[in-house]
């Protein structure tokens, strides 16, 4: 199960005061406009500096209601479902099966995070690290982790870079209404830093568009309240898998409309 603040600060005890890493947990949780725990920046700096490897549970010894992170190796990925939330908003859920030495679990995605799955190209025989997943007894009996709220997934990098190529053109901007946010998640680059994405609604004219935001363009919804108007520029518009994408990321702004 993962560990609290307190238990990390035990575990760096000889190379890193107490002060100076709070300080340190303090000045990151700032920095990501307060989008993950503080429990959540402990354990990734005590991961930065080799100190956590305990932290990770075997698939065979996970339990329902549970909180844990877990590293697991790709063998089967399930095609996407979309179904109605209780307001009416569309969402998206996707399984895989990972694996570990140990044991075979279900690993459950939900919403935004499966066009963070598509954009890093998951396949089979890739690498997942999910950190503070939590788990249930699934539907078929066996136990399930999911990614929470905090829940942080690191992937490991497709060696093939040319896989899951789309086309891409920039459309000019977005405004509409918005309707829906969903939760913000935190992922790792490559580079080892890093990300944030979530994914939201506008409603524009008479039609409804899921739009992907990325890093610093997550950070910057968190003002918008639902049912704001919002303009969306320099939006990059992605043809892939039969269905168009709409993505907001670095080269893109977002404000009120004017």
């Amino acid at each position: 199960m993962h560990k609290t603040k307190t238990e990390c600060i035990e575990l760096i005890a000889d190379i890193k005061t107490k002060k100076d890493f709070e300080k340190e947990i303090n000045s990151r949780y700032k920095s990501y406009d307060e989008l993950i725990d503080k429990d959540t920046i402990a354990y990734l700096i005590v991961d930065e500096l080799g100190r956590n490897k305990q932290s990770f549970t075997n698939i065979i010894d996970l339990t329902p209601d549970g909180d844990y992170s877990v590293i697991g190796k790709v063998l089967n990925i399930s095609d996407s479902k979309t179904f109605k939330r209780k307001n009416g908003t569309p969402g998206k859920v996707i399984n895989l099966e990972i694996q570990d030495k140990t044991a075979t679990c279900r690993l459950v995605l939900w919403n935004g995070d499966i066009d963070h799955i598509k954009h890093k190209e998951i396949q089979p025989g890739t690498t997942v690290k999910i950190i503070n997943g939590y788990t249930k007894r699934g539907y078929t009996g066996g136990i399930e982790i999911n990614l929470g709220r905090w829940g942080l997934l690191d992937i490991e990098p497709s060696n093939d870079s040319s896989k899951g190529k789309q086309q891409k053109q920039t459309a000019d901007e977005i405004t509409g209404v918005l309707v829906h946010k969903e939760s913000s998640k935190a992922f790792f680059k490559d580079d080892g830093e890093f990300g944030f994405v979530t994914t939201i609604t506008i409603k524009e004219q008479n039609t409804k568009k899921e739009i992907i935001l990325w890093d610093q363009c997550v950070k910057d919804i968190q003002t918008y309240k639902i049912g704001e108007h919002i303009t969306l520029k320099n939006v990059t518009k992605k043809w892939g898998n039969g269905k168009t994408e709409f993505h907001v990321s670095q080269n893109s702004s977002l404000g009120k409309p004017k």
